[in-house]
Order: C-alpha cells, then sequence, then structure tokens
C-alpha cells in the first residue's frame, strides 16, 4: 500500500472505546473474558483433534484450522483493544497498522472461505454417502483447506496492492484496530476505486460464501426431514440452527459494514459491528461447533482419565 502523501503521516491514534469512558471497564472486562475463552477453546480442540486418532476425520480436520483461524484471528485484535483500553494515547505505527490490517483481512478472508468449505463437507457426507470417503479423502481435505488459504491470500493481496491513500495529516481512526474502512476515510483523495476493489472482493468473500452456505444447508435440512425419528430430526435441526446462527452474525455483521455505502456508514455503529465477527464468533465457534459434540466430549474424557 503506498502512502503518498504531502504531510507524512508515521502513524495513527485509534480511539477505540475512549469516547466511551462510562463503558471501559465494561468494555474491558468482557473482550478479556472473550479472548481468554477464545485462546482456551480453540487451543482445547486443536490439541484434542491432534492426539485423538479418532477425530482424524475430514470433519475435524476443517475444524481444527477453524480453531487455528479462530486463535490467530483474536490475537490479532483483542490483546491490542485491552492494552488500548487504558492507554492515554493509543498509537500505531505505519508499519504496524499496516501489518495489522494485512494479517486480519487474510485470517478473515481464510475464514470466510473455509466455512464453506465446511458446509460442503456435511452436504457431500449426506448427497454422497456411498462416495464420501472417495471424495473426501486425505489429499482432497488438505487441497480444499491450502485453496480456501491460498485465495484469501491473493485476494488480500490485490486489496492492500490497490490502496494508495493520500493523507493530509488526519491520523486519528475511529475503531479499535487498524481498519480498513477506517484508513480509507482519512484519505483526502478520491477512494472511489478503493471502494469498488472493497465490493468486488466483498462479493467473492462474503455474498457468494454466505449463499452457498444457506444453500447447503437448506440441502442437509431437507436430507435430514426425511428421517423418520422424531429425536434424530430435532437434533439435526437443533445443530443445523446453531451452525446457521453463527455463520449469519459472521457474514451478516461483516455484509452490513463492508457491502453498503461508505456516504451510509457510522464509523461509531461500524466498530461495534466489527466486535461480532472479530471477537464474538471466534469465542463461538468452538462451542458450537465441537465442545458440544459427542466425540469431543469422549476424547476430552480420555483425556481426564489418562491423567488420573
Amino acid at each position: 500500500m503506498a502512502m503518498d502523501n504531502a504531510t507524512a503521516v508515521l502513524g495513527f491514534l485509534l480511539i477505540g472505546i475512549s469516547n466511551y469512558p462510562k463503558w471501559r471497564v465494561t468494555f474491558f472486562t468482557l473482550v478479556l473474558i472473550t479472548y481468554l475463552s477464545t485462546l482456551l477453546g480453540n487451543g482445547l480442540i486443536i490439541v484434542l483433534i491432534h492426539i485423538d486418532p479418532h477425530l482424524h476425520t475430514p470433519m475435524y480436520f476443517f475444524l481444527s484450522n477453524l480453531s487455528f483461524l479462530d486463535l490467530c484471528y483474536g490475537t490479532v485484535s483483542m490483546p491490542q483493544a485491552l492494552v488500548h483500553c487504558y492507554s492515554t494515547h493509543p498509537y500505531l505505527s505505519y508499519p504496524q497498522c499496516l501489518t495489522q490490517m494485512s494479517v486480519s483481512l487474510l485470517l478473515a478472508t481464510a475464514e470466510c472461505l473455509l466455512l464453506v468449505v465446511m458446509a460442503y463437507d456435511p452436504m457431500v457426507a449426506i448427497s454422497n454417502l456411498l462416495r464420501y470417503s472417495v471424495v473426501m479423502n486425505g489429499p482432497a481435505c488438505v487441497w480444499l483447506a491450502a485453496s480456501s488459504w491460498g485465495a484469501s491470500l491473493v485476494l488480500t493481496a490485490m486489496l492492500i496492492l490497490s490502496l494508495h491513500l493520500h493523507f493530509c495529516g488526519a491520523n486519528v481512526i475511529n475503531h479499535f484496530v487498524c481498519e480498513i474502512l477506517s484508513l480509507i476515510r482519512l484519505a483526502c483523495t478520491d477512494t472511489g476505486l478503493n471502494e469498488l476493489m472493497i465490493l468486488i472482493t466483498g462479493i467473492f468473500t462474503l455474498f457468494l460464501p454466505f449463499g452457498f452456505v444457506l444453500l447447503s444447508y437448506v440441502q442437509i435440512a431437507a436430507a435430514v426431514l426425511k428421517n423418520r425419528s422424531a429425536q434424530g430430526r430435532l437434533k439435526a435441526i437443533f445443530t443445523c440452527g446453531s451452525h446457521l446462527t453463527v455463520v449469519t452474525i459472521f457474514y451478516g455483521a461483516a455484509i452490513s459494514i463492508y457491502m453498503k455505502p461508505q456516504s451510509k456508514s457510522s464509523p461509531d455503529q461500524d466498530k461495534f459491528i466489527s466486535v461480532l465477527y472479530g471477537a464474538l464468533t471466534p469465542m463461538l465457534n468452538p462451542i458450537i461447533y465441537s465442545l458440544r459434540n459427542k466425540d469431543i466430549k469422549e476424547a476430552m474424557r480420555k483425556v481426564v482419565m489418562k491423567r488420573a
């Protein structure tokens, strides 16, 4: 990203929660609990999947990737938000800001694409059970996960390299972290091309993936409803519903920020909405996808029994 400016901006001040001083203690407490829960939940999932051979299946392979993503995603932003909560002048240098923004975009994009792969896996299992082990073999799973990371790297690089922002001395970002839209708002040149690039990238990382995930769950629900067992139908509906709730929070929050005209956006509103997909979903994912799962519970029981 080029910083082509007459008045050099060497760093940025992050407003964060400082314009809501009465919320500071509450915000700090909630973010701290959320971050510790994210570390504990996702770290536990990664360890259990690694040590238990019964969890070496496509579904849990993708879950371990998701947990790793959520660990990294939460660590990129939440510790900084905690530190800056009580900082007099929360400041990030220009290279630090650029690095944080790039890594956050990479991880968020990778998660958007990985959720598509995770929706594809059960869809194949239900629609083509006899060939599931052939379609979702080890190399295929690795290729799907690697494609998610690779595509996210390309899309993020395109977005970052397209930014040629001219700053006119303004260096106050109304956000908890260095975020691309907040940075674009500081530019004093035409940012139409940048906003167009964000829109195009959002179509491929938000709208299309979200649409595919919804369609896959519709197909899964249709197959499940054919099950004659009322208990089985209820359990499947509850599971699919909880998955869809988290997915909708993640995609919905991001879409509400990045897929609307910037003239209608509110910096204060956007920064709090970003907490939903930047902090809440990394904490909820291991609970919704894994910790209520009987296989994960059995793996935890084995670990506890060995230590006892």
